[in-house]
C-alpha cells in the first residue's frame, strides 16, 4: 500500500472569493441539491412507470446514478472548502474520492458510448431495433460498463497506492484528482501517468470515435428522409444525447487530452467544476424538458396522487 508521512491533506479550494463565500456556498449548495432530486426524480419516474421501460430510459437512469454518484463525491467537500476556505480529509478518503469519482466519470463515458449505439439502431435500423437491442441486451450493456469501469479505475488505484507520498501535504484544488495526487508523490509516477494515459485512450477517446461514427451514420440517414417533419422527428429522439455528449466529452477533452502547461489554475478549475458540478446538474433538464414521454410520465404519476388524495 502506499507509503506517506502524513495523514491529511489540505485542500486550498478557491483563491480571492473571500467577499463571495457566502454566495458561492449557496448557488453550489442549491446547485447540489437540485442535482440529486433531479437525477432522482429521473429514476424514479423510469421506475415507476411502465411506458419507459425502453433502453433509452434504462440507460438514462444509469447515468442519473452516475450523475448523482459525481456529484456527492465531490460537491460536499466543495461546499465545505467554499464555507471554511480551507479545508482536509484524511489520505484513505482522498482515495476513496478518487476511485468513486473516477468510477462515475468513466462509467458515465461507456454508458453515453452504448447510448450513441441504442440511437443508431433505434435510427438507422429501425425494424430490427426491438430484436437486437432488448432490454436482457440493455442490461448487459449496462453490466458491462459498470463492470469494466470499476476494473479500469481500480487498476489505476492501486498503481497510486504504490507510490511514496512525502509532502507537502498542500493541494490546490478542490477535491482529490489524478494531477493532485501525482503532485503529491515524491517518487517516480511514470507508470501511473503512462497508465492514465492509456485509460484516457480507452475512455474517452475510442468511445468519442464510436459517438462519431454512430452520428455520422445517424446524419446520413436522417438526411435521406424526405419530409422535414420526418427530420425533425428523428434528430429530436437524439438531440438530448447529443448535446450531452458535447458538454461532458468537450470539457473532458479539454481538461485531460489537450496540452496543460499553459493552463493556469483557475482555468482547470472551472474546466473540473464543468464536468463534475454542471454537467450531472444540466442532465436532468436536458431529458426532462426535452423529453415528451418524461414529461408524461411526470404529469400522469402527479394526476393519479391528485385523484388519490
Amino acid at each position: 500500500m502506499y507509503k506517506r508521512n502524513f495523514t491529511t491533506i489540505l485542500f486550498l479550494g478557491f483563491h480571492n472569493v473571500d467577499t463571495f463565500n457566502l454566495t458561492l456556498f449557496i448557488v453550489l449548495l442549491i446547485i447540489y441539491i437540485v442535482t440529486v432530486c433531479g437525477n432522482l426524480l429521473i429514476i424514479v419516474l423510469v421506475f415507476c412507470s411502465k411506458t419507459l421501460h425502453s433502453p433509452m430510459y434504462l440507460f438514462l437512469t444509469q447515468l442519473s446514478v452516475t450523475d448523482i454518484m459525481l456529484t456527492t463525491d465531490i460537491s460536499p467537500n466543495m461546499l465545505n472548502i467554499v464555507l471554511h476556505e480551507q479545508t482536509t480529509i484524511s489520505f484513505s478518503g482522498c482515495i476513496t474520492q478518487f476511485y468513486f469519482s473516477a468510477l462515475s466519470l468513466v462509467s458515465e463515458c461507456f454508458l453515453l458510448t452504448v447510448m450513441s449505439y441504442d440511437r443508431y439502431l433505434a435510427i438507422c435500423t429501425p425494424l430490427h431495433y426491438g430484436s437486437i437491442m432488448n432490454n436482457a441486451v440493455c442490461f448487459k450493456f449496462i453490466f458491462a460498463s459498470w463492470l469494466w469501469g470499476c476494473s479500469l479505475v481500480l487498476m489505476l488505484t492501486l498503481s497510486i497506492c504504490q507510490l511514496q507520498f512525502c509532502g507537502p501535504n498542500e493541494v490546490d484544488h478542490f477535491f482529490c484528482d489524478l494531477n493532485a495526487l501525482v503532485q503529491l508523490s515524491c517518487s517516480d509516477a511514470s507508470i501511473v501517468q503512462m497508465e492514465s494515459i492509456l485509460l484516457s485512450i480507452h475512455v474517452i477517446v475510442l468511445p468519442f470515435l464510436v459517438i462519431v461514427i454512430s452520428y455520422t451514420y445517424i446524419v446520413s440517414t436522417i438526411l435521406k428522409i424526405s419530409s422535414f417533419s420526418g427530420r425533425l422527428k428523428c434528430f429530436s429522439t437524439c438531440s438530448s444525447h447529443l448535446t450531452m455528449v458535447s458538454i461532458f466529452y468537450g470539457t473532458l477533452i479539454a481538461m485531460y487530452m489537450l496540452p496543460n502547461e499553459g493552463q493556469s489554475h483557475i482555468l482547470t478549475k472551472i474546466l473540473v467544476m464543468l464536468y463534475t458540478v454542471f454537467t450531472p446538474f444540466s442532465n436532468p433538464f436536458i431529458y426532462s424538458l426535452r423529453n415528451k414521454d418524461i414529461k408524461k410520465a411526470l404529469r400522469n404519476i402527479v394526476f393519479r396522487k391528485r385523484v388519490t388524495i
